[in-house]
């Protein structure tokens, strides 16, 4: 009997992991038609670090902010710059940065498919 509840959590955590690798590639896409929306290639949203970089350019960050992600605590700051910068460059407000903050499942799909058009960076790159 012990055997059976061994092949359900087995089971279980199999579409448990599922479930994730779909969020994932989901995610991935909804990235890559952002990137496209801005003028930048949407493969550079599946490259490390790269994909950072290009954000940077997106948001109109200079280069060295990448740097800076790799210092703890100040990479959380940059990190949250870089969201509401994305929102304002897609034209969306300081509730959308929030939401992308908060509620990213909801709000990144929503700027991806939605009809938000890229402007311009909110700041000029150095």
């Amino acid at each position: 009997m012990d055997s059976d509840y061994g092949v359900i959590g087995a089971g279980i955590g199999f579409l448990g992991w599922l479930l994730y690798m779909a969020i994932g590639v989901f995610y991935l896409f909804c990235m890559w038609k952002i990137y496209v929306k801005a003028g930048k290639p949407g493969w550079a949203a599946i490259i490390p670090i790269y994909n950072i970089l290009v954000q940077l350019e997106i948001v109109g960050r200079p280069w060295w902010y990448l740097l800076l992600m790799f210092v703890p605590l100040v990479n959380v700051v940059i990190a949250i710059m870089i969201i509401f910068d994305l929102a304002k460059v897609f034209g969306k407000g300081t509730g959308f940065g929030f939401g992308l903050l908060f509620l990213s499942f909801v709000f990144i799909p929503v700027l991806a498919f939605g009809d938000a058009q890229y402007q311009a960076p909110v700041v000029a790159a150095q």
